[in-house]
């Protein structure tokens, strides 16, 4: 599906608030408020927008520890991947996983609540995964920019 200047600009306004009524979005956008909520649905329906959640604030939640971990298989074959996919899957302190290219196969974004809850993780749960053949941490000093919107224009 391909989407016009008018779906770009709303997903923005989306992805910025999206607790805001479909009146509010209809007024910024110049169009009707039936317009913009058949807009939202068809967005929906065609999976541009997948899902509406709530950014929740690390340091309240006590999850301000974050940890980039890469990570290399012992063998990089089509079982060895899928079975370490799955096990990440599991896995709550892991917020993101990508499969990369180059010298390491995946990288990791871990939030936790500090040092020993990340040495816990690492001991307990991720070395403990079969098929891993070395792991490589980068901790987090500062998070600098943190963005979870899409750049659309």
């Amino acid at each position: 599906m391909k989407l016009d200047q008018t779906d770009n600009r709303l997903l923005e306004l989306l992805q910025t608030d999206s607790k805001k009524t479909t009146k509010e979005y209809a007024l910024k956008l110049g169009l009707s408020t039936t317009a913009i909520y058949e807009r939202i649905k068809r967005l929906e329906r065609v999976g541009a927008i997948r899902s509406y959640v709530a950014l929740v604030d690390k340091g309240v939640v006590d999850r301000n520890f974050t940890v980039f971990c890469h990570v290399k298989l012992v063998q990089h074959v089509k079982n060895n991947i899928a079975q370490f996919e799955a096990q990440v899957m599991r896995l709550q302190e892991v917020v993101e996983c990508h499969h990369l290219s180059g010298d390491n196969d995946y990288l990791l974004k871990i939030h936790v609540k500090d040092m020993e809850a990340y040495r816990n993780f690492m001991v307990n749960k991720l070395t403990t995964m079969s098929h891993i053949g070395s792991t490589q941490s980068s901790l987090t000093i500062k998070e600098v920019k943190h963005s979870t919107a899409i750049p659309l224009l």
